[in-house]
């Protein structure tokens, strides 16, 4: 009797695990609110949506988790999947879809003086970086929501001194929790916020030694990308051992930031291995920071790819953010080189690359056999060093015995091969770069190292000495700061490239910008290698990816809108697209890692130059409904918005008036239309020129647009026809100009033999 008692216990306790266990974090997107229920309503129509699945009232209430009230309609809760797909198909609902902590993850004392350079063709004496800042009085009265792994309030580049009074549009809070209070908050950090539902709803209560409950953050990579948006100029900031020294500085060092935490900690991983951000969570933040009346939002997460609409909390956000004029800038993703690896391409954002800046951190090899090994990157001073060894340095292969004492040349490798030579009593190391050609992510490793190029005729020299010298010896040579380098820009290996994998007829990336060992503030509780091993502590750190460049572009719209705060977030997106950069410091064609020419797939547009886009002459806009337009003909029908009904005869996807042009699956010619905006001055002329992608013929109509005013509309075809191509993506462009502006937009294009 007993057994069988134990028996059916246990067959009551694995059928109660196993229905938990199915239980998972969903979101209901039911559109926006119309204005007209009270937040008691709003929450009793979400609260019956699960009661008709749940069965009893309290239920439906305990698995509730978030309830968006404030400008999107929707909430998050945990269900099975059979009561998803329930959910999914009743009257008024969008789209269901599981928030995933896999989803997304979180994709200077240089950067901003590079690209005043670059826009004055590296004539210092003509850049004007600063009469940009002056004319948008430094970004004071524009908010930047920033959404990312919180914030080190303490660092002085987000001091508020002399700083206004915060602008009366901010509708925002100052959220406290552990170690942050309403003190942490100033004229600079005018609001923080954290959302944590999600990501306990999937992992369980935060571990408190993992993070703080509050909007302090812990891992460095939300300071990091706060401070380059908006930062206040610090002078003499340096990474650790002084590398990188000069005044960091954000690129609206006035402007306005509101912190949305939104990126925790992976139980059982190390920061290094990147956070979970639950799209619950953001599309929470996207509701509150709307609400709060941010102008600018930066998100520097994403995917290893796109995902449609419907299932991509970042861009429903955005929508909304966007309807409202705000400007929404996003990482692209560091999947790269690979193709269709762009995140984050949904039309109404502006999808940021990253690309190199002319600063090297550079350490030459000495081998003792008198023979250097130039072009490396990131290292420590040490004297000179003996028995130089080899290996692959792979975790746990090391033997304590051989290594002991000597330094160690690693074929390939990053921060877990220098902690693995550590490990075994190494006292430096020489590390292959884990990439090909030029470009090595600055790393402060603990041990005295330094990274060669990949270059297999490079590495083979010290492969071949170390194993044919009796006693082969190395020195490093300490680390220099060298500016000016060339060719820059060029692009980042792992930058991710086109095609837009979910709409290939939309150009993504947009533009690029600077996100290659990019020096910024950093959080105190976050040491710069994010490992166990590491207890440093610093106040700037050196970082890399589309998560650097993303805030560089925001802070740009920033400025463009306290320029001009009447543009719509389309023409800012345009302003900024239609002005960008095409050359390097050598006049040259940007290029990739390896030197080969970079196309429209890793770079968009080309390189941002902000004093540029202040002036753009035309812009390419875009309302609500033209994005709504663009669903009907992408995705077979308006999924985001109920309310707008499709045309019976949708237009294609390519002809959504955007700055840039790309077709798919061509066959024969394809004629789209766009229309510009006339921003410059009344009476103007201009004239476009051709330079279509190879094997096609590129007609546009008519070739000159006359303007009388500022504001004035006019409207032009393009049409595309097959010459002779193979089945691969060509490029191109076309260009008005009207003898002072240059309004240059990318042409992509694809045929299907």
């Amino acid at each position: 009797m007993n057994n069988q008692l134990i028996s059916l216990a246990a067959f009551l306790l694995l059928n109660i695990v196993a229905s938990s266990a199915q239980r998972q974090v969903y979101i209901v997107y039911l559109g926006e609110h119309n204005g007209q229920k009270t937040l008691q309503e709003i929450k009793n129509i979400h609260h019956s949506y699960l009661h008709s699945v749940k069965g009893s009232k309290e239920e439906a209430e305990s698995c509730l988790i978030y309830s968006y009230k404030n400008v999107i309609n929707g909430f998050s809760a945990l269900l099975t999947p059979q009561e998803a797909h329930t959910i999914s198909d009743m009257d008024g609902v969008i789209s269901v879809f599981h928030s995933h902590p896999t989803k997304s993850r979180l994709h200077t004392t240089r950067s901003w003086d590079f690209i005043s350079l670059l826009e004055a063709n590296w004539d210092a004496s003509k850049a004007n970086g600063e009469e940009l800042l002056s004319k948008a009085s430094y970004g004071k009265n524009v908010i930047i929501g920033v959404l990312d792994s919180g914030v080190w309030p303490e660092s002085e580049s987000f001091n508020d001194e002399g700083m206004e009074p915060i602008p009366t549009s901010w509708n925002g809070i100052c959220q406290t929790g552990v170690a942050f209070n309403s003190s942490h908050c100033n004229r600079k950090l005018v609001g923080a916020r954290y959302y944590l539902k999600g990501y306990e709803a999937y992992f369980g209560p935060l571990d408190p030694t993992l993070d703080f409950r509050s909007p302090r953050d812990i891992n460095g990579h939300g300071t990091h990308t706060a401070s380059t948006i908006g930062g206040r100029r610090v002078p003499n900031a340096a990474a650790i051992g002084g590398v990188g020294n000069g005044t960091a500085s954000g690129g609206a060092p006035l402007a306005r930031l509101a912190i949305y935490k939104v990126c925790w900690p992976v139980p059982g991983q190390s920061p290094a291995e990147g956070n979970a951000c639950l799209d619950d969570d953001m599309l929470a933040a996207f509701d509150d920071a709307i609400a709060d009346g941010v102008g600018v939002i930066s998100v520097s997460i994403g995917g290893n790819t796109s995902r449609p609409y419907t299932e991509d909390g970042i861009a429903i956000g955005a929508l909304h953010a966007v309807r409202r004029n705000v400007v929404v800038a996003c990482s692209a993703g560091n999947s790269g080189p690979d193709l269709s690896t762009v995140s984050n391409v949904a039309p109404w954002i502006i999808t940021v690359a990253a690309s190199s800046v002319d600063r090297v951190f550079s350490s030459p090899l000495l081998l003792g056999n008198g023979l250097t090994i130039e072009q490396l990157r990131k290292s420590q001073e040490l004297p000179p060093i003996s028995q130089l060894g080899l290996n692959l340095c792979l975790d746990g292969t090391l033997s304590p015995a051989l290594v002991r004492g000597k330094a160690v040349f690693c074929w390939a490798g990053d921060t877990p091969q220098a902690l693995e030579v550590q490990r075994a009593g190494g006292v430096a190391t020489v590390l292959g770069n884990t990439v090909d050609g030029i470009g090595v992510v600055g790393r402060p490793y603990l041990i005295p190292a330094t990274v060669v190029l990949s270059n297999e005729d490079q590495k083979l020299r010290i492969f071949n000495y170390s194993v044919t010298d009796a006693a082969p010896t190395a020195t490093l040579i300490p680390t220099r700061t060298l500016l000016g380098t060339s060719p820059a820009p060029f692009m980042a290996d792992f930058t991710s490239r086109g095609p837009n994998f979910i709409q290939p007829n939309i150009l993504k990336p947009d533009i690029t910008a600077p996100g290659l060992n990019i020096v910024a503030a950093w959080s105190e509780a976050s040491s710069p290698l994010k490992v166990a091993e590491d207890n440093r502590v610093v106040k700037f750190q050196i970082d890399s990816g589309t998560s650097m460049s993303c805030p560089h572009v925001a802070a740009v719209a920033a400025l463009l809108k306290a320029i001009h705060p009447d543009w719509s977030s389309a023409a800012v997106r345009s302003a900024i697209i239609t002005t960008a950069k095409l050359t390097n410091n050598l006049g040259k064609p940007i290029t990739d890692a390896l030197g080969n020419p970079a196309t429209p797939f890793e770079y968009g547009a080309g390189h941002i130059q902000p004093s540029k886009a202040v002036d753009p002459g035309l812009v390419y806009d875009a309302t609500y409904d033209d994005y709504l337009l663009f669903l009907c003909s992408s995705s077979g029908g308006n999924l985001l918005d109920p309310s707008f009904n499709c045309p019976t005869n949708v237009p294609s996807p390519s002809n959504l008036n955007y700055p840039s042009l790309a077709i798919a699956d061509l066959q024969g010619s394809f004629t789209v239309e766009r229309t510009v905006t006339n921003v410059g001055v009344g009476n103007s002329s201009y004239s476009v020129t051709i330079d279509p992608p190879p094997g096609y013929l590129v007609r546009i109509s008519p070739a000159t647009l006359d303007f009388s005013m500022a504001g004035e509309k006019q409207s032009f075809s393009i049409t595309v026809e097959v010459v002779s191509s193979a089945n691969v993506y060509a490029f191109g462009w076309y260009r008005w100009s009207d003898g002072i502006h240059q309004v240059t937009s990318p042409i992509s294009v694809w045929t299907v033999l």
